[in-house]
């Protein structure tokens, strides 16, 4: 194992949902190997309250989370950049340090319209979906953490449309 965590950064488009969920379930379950953050191109401002639900109902500490640019981390040398929308993918800057850049996108759980039920369902789904990828990002060993098998954990669980409402 390496002597200091990998830092990892989690990005999505409103940094309001599910690259906040990404940063603090992988900070539950990293154990100290990862130092974890999330940004967003076009911050929300805040924090979407359905995610932090969601979080504090499997028990993942939420301390700390904020909705907040990727401009904040600029100059910072990351070791992994995950992007989990397609328009934080596609816009995605130039990271410093030559970081492995995967995609593990994921439906936008807060652009679900209809009752508190049908978005509270959303967001488990994409919690769990989440979840699942980093559990296999944790039970890589250093020397498995490469470019392939990182992106690679993106297209583990596809989205089912039918869990979608």
């Amino acid at each position: 194992m390496s002597s200091t965590p990998y830092k990892v950064l989690f990005l999505c488009t409103g940094n309001s949902a599910r690259s906040i969920m990404a940063e603090h379930i992988l900070r539950a379950r990293g154990a100290g190997r990862f130092e974890t953050f999330s940004a967003g191109s076009h911050p929300a401002g805040r924090v979407n309250p359905f995610a932090l639900e969601i979080l504090q109902q499997h028990q993942i500490a939420t301390d700390g989370a904020r909705s907040k640019s990727w401009d904040e981390y600029r100059g910072v040398k990351f070791d992994f950049v995950i992007t989990v929308c397609d328009h934080a993918k596609e816009s995605c800057p130039v990271w410093p340090g030559q970081p492995v850049i995967a995609h593990w996108g994921s439906p936008d759980p807060a652009a679900v319209e209809g009752t508190d039920e049908i978005k509270r369902r959303m967001f488990l789904n994409v919690f769990s979906q989440i979840a699942s990828r980093i559990s296999i990002f944790c039970a890589f060993r250093d020397d498995q953490l490469d470019e392939w098998n990182v992106r690679t954990v993106g297209t583990q669980f596809p989205f089912e449309t039918s869990s979608r409402t």
